[in-house]
């Protein structure tokens, strides 16, 4: 599936293992001929086919440009070859890592992710994750094959869909193979009912409103989202109901509802808005955006950024039809404590400015 709610950020190591880096001097004596048959004779363990995708996706440069298979090589060029490593899978070892279950029967369970548990693991993250601990909590759960990148693979003990690190909440676990088939489902029909809580920077205009635009990756920065009109050929279509739950003059308290559920929607929404998350540093929600002009105001904000150190978002609620008795099932989790104690400065900040 590619429709899940939230991805983990990926960490500055992304990669790191992923790619062998060639470098080549071409000497004075040597004849003229393509660039990937010239490679080919000088690394072994690889083809042709290989080296034609890397210069198609720039991973082949000559003097510092990207050049394509068919380019002629000349005496004392430089080239600079990057090639993705061979498949490989990567294990998940168990982890004896608490984890908070909130509901629990012989075909599911829900968990209540703590903020800053990365969900499955990923370059910079193969230990410490959710999957970690399931793979040590519970034997033979059902698996689905992730492609982390390129030729790298893990499996995904359990998991129907995930939220992104810095966001807590509720997550959905199968325990057998017929669950996850038809939670997976369910989450593709769009037929699940999710809700969030979030706090955004600004005061809404609207009491409820909805927000629509394809949701893809930005075309400069892959590791960040972004928000394009609809009926263009970036992203993919992306809808986010929202009400106001609360508000405090220069941010707001909104409930989401996801009628899709694509990569950081919730986010890139609301910063497409002109709306950023509180705190959202990968999508400008981490600086002040609204309010005064002051010491005193710019010391509240800082401290609120330090009870909640993430971005200002929560899986709140869940509504599932269960996959095997077909029961109506809706679980609620509690507002974490982080995200509790900035909600609670900022009410206090206004009474304060009312009383003032």
């Amino acid at each position: 599936m590619d429709d899940f709610e939230e991805v983990e950020e990926i960490g500055s190591d992304e990669g790191q293992n992923l790619y062998e880096h060639h470098n080549i001097i071409v000497e004075k004596g040597q004849f003229t001929i393509r660039i990937d048959k010239f490679i080919m004779m000088r690394l072994s363990n690889t083809t042709r086919t290989k080296i034609q995708y890397a210069c198609e996706s720039g991973f082949v440069r000559v003097n510092g440009k990207p050049v394509k298979a068919n380019y002629k090589i000349k005496p004392l060029d430089e080239i600079s070859i990057v090639l993705t490593v061979p498949p490989r899978d990567v294990e998940v070892v168990p982890e004896n890592i608490p984890v908070n279950i909130t509901y629990e029967d012989d075909y599911l369970l829900i968990v209540n992710k703590e903020p800053g548990m990365v969900v499955h693991p990923a370059y910079g993250n193969y230990r410490g994750t959710l999957v970690n601990a399931l793979a040590y909590h519970f034997q033979n759960l059902p698996t689905t094959r992730t492609k982390l990148n390129n030729d790298v693979y893990m499996d995904r003990p359990g998991l129907v869909h995930r939220i992104d690190k810095n966001t807590s909440g509720i997550i959905i676990i199968a325990k057998t193979e017929l669950a996850m088939t038809r939670l997976a489902k369910d989450f593709f029909d769009r037929t699940m009912d999710r809700k969030y809580v979030a706090l955004v920077w600004g005061d809404l205009k609207q009491d409820a409103g909805t927000i629509t635009g394809n949701v893809g990756r930005n075309l400069k920065d892959r590791k960040k989202m972004d928000v394009f009109p609809e009926g263009s050929e970036h992203g993919k279509h992306a809808v986010t109901h929202y009400k106001v739950l609360e508000r405090f003059g220069y941010v707001t308290f909104v409930e989401c509802k996801l009628e899709t559920g694509r990569t950081h929607q919730i986010r890139v929404h609301f910063k497409s808005i002109g709306h950023p998350l509180f705190n959202d540093y990968e999508y400008g929600g981490d600086i002040i955006l609204k309010g005064l002009n002051t010491a005193k105001y710019k010391q509240f904000v800082q401290n609120c950024f330090e009870l909640l150190p993430r971005q200002a978002l929560h899986a709140k609620t869940l509504g599932i039809t269960h996959p095997i008795t077909g029961d109506k099932l809706f679980f609620d989790s509690e507002i974490p404590d982080d995200m509790q104690a900035a909600l609670e400065k900022w009410r206090k900040f206004m009474k304060d400015k009312v009383l003032d």
